[in-house]
């Protein structure tokens, strides 16, 4: 019987450099989107709501395999 493999526990830079290229990414789409705020603030209440819902969400998307590239050196 085949013993199962372990995990590598070593660190890696990825993490360190995925962590602050998060923090410098979020930062830097906080900023456009507080720049768009002009724009927005003018639209209906509504539209103001479902802009701000999307734009808070939408950065989300690639998270995941950011989060996955810096585990595993993989995008996928």
């Amino acid at each position: 019987m085949t013993q199962p493999e372990k995990p590598d526990w070593r660190p890696t830079w990825r993490k360190p450099v995925g962590i602050i290229a998060l923090v410098v990414a979020l930062c830097i789409y906080v900023f456009a989107v507080a720049s768009a705020s002009a724009i927005i603030g003018g639209w209906h209440v509504l539209v103001q709501t479902l802009a701000y819902i999307v734009l808070g969400t939408v950065w989300l998307l690639p998270l995941r395999r950011f989060l996955i590239w810096m585990e595993t050196g993989r995008w996928s």
